[in-house]
């Protein structure tokens, strides 16, 4: 007896699934989407702590990416709404089982929400003097992080989030395939691990990252101890955040529903009489 599903059986599985979320209440999205947010904002912020203090770009990467996927693992085992994650819906749309408006209302509410714990997690994590670590280099650390992220023209930051949500599906794709919780732990691990190491982008750990950057920008103490120049934080405000989540979002939305959910859902689910959707 096999202790994963197969593809075909994790695709007829997300049906299930994205009925689900359709229909959990808004209050519900919410608070699990807040919840999420903070989660993966848990990880972003302990991937930059093990990471921030290592001078070889390999070598740090890939500590940041060891650390990163618990965000995810959390996320799945212990019970919440991801907006990248929710992505796969599409499968449930495809086959008729929710309607697009059912779609956008799950989509929209979970963004929010996570948008809303990630940022609660930054102003947290700002105000706790964690960031004064090492003198303020970890401070600087994300300063430079946000900084990074916002100066990404929109066409670089659209593609590496289209790269980003296909990890990322993938990962939630084969964690609904396995059966037992270890199995769960390592099909997410790998996949977020590597688009970590990759630079990728993921729209919910930017609404961690750009925050934490934005306030920790007002400390002069990690200005001075990562040499950042007052003229670099010029980008580093909300219309900066936007100009980043906007393409990212795009980008993840693009990788995660269109070339997964749609190449899966044609593979496995399509059949002639699945083209008149549910209004």
């Amino acid at each position: 007896m096999n202790n994963f599903y197969s593809p075909k059986e994790v695709a007829e599985v997300y049906d299930n699934i994205s009925v689900s979320k359709a229909k959990n209440s808004i209050t519900n999205l919410f608070i699990l989407g807040v919840l999420a947010g903070i989660y993966i904002a848990f990880a972003g912020f302990a991937s930059q702590t093990i990471s921030y203090a290592i001078k070889n770009p390999g070598l740090s990467k890939f500590a940041s990416g060891a650390v990163f996927p618990v965000g995810l693992i959390l996320v799945v085992l212990a019970g919440a709404e991801l907006f990248t994650g929710n992505n796969l819906m599409i499968i449930g749309l495809m086959d008729k089982k929710i309607s697009f408006s059912e779609l956008l209302r799950n989509w929209i509410v979970v963004y929010i929400a996570n948008f809303i714990g990630s940022v609660l997690f930054a102003f947290l994590v700002s105000r706790s003097g964690l960031f004064d670590s090492a003198g303020g280099l970890l401070g600087a650390a994300a300063i430079k992080t946000a900084i990074a992220k916002v100066s990404l023209p929109f066409s670089q930051a659209l593609i590496r989030g289209l790269l980003c949500n296909i990890m990322v599906v993938l990962a939630v794709w084969m964690a609904t395939a396995a059966k037992d919780i270890v199995s769960k732990i390592s099909a997410i691990w790998f996949p977020i691990m590597l688009f970590v190491m990759s630079g990728f982008e993921h729209s919910v750990a930017n609404m961690y990252f750009i925050p934490a950057g934005i306030f920790a920008k007002s400390n002069a103490d990690y200005l001075k101890a990562g040499q950042i120049a007052a003229a670099s934080l010029g980008k580093l405000n909300l219309s900066g955040l936007l100009a980043n989540l906007v393409p990212v979002t795009v980008g993840n939305i693009l990788g995660g529903a269109i070339i997964i959910g749609l190449s899966y859902w044609y593979v496995y689910r399509y059949t002639p009489d699945k083209m008149n959707f549910k209004k």
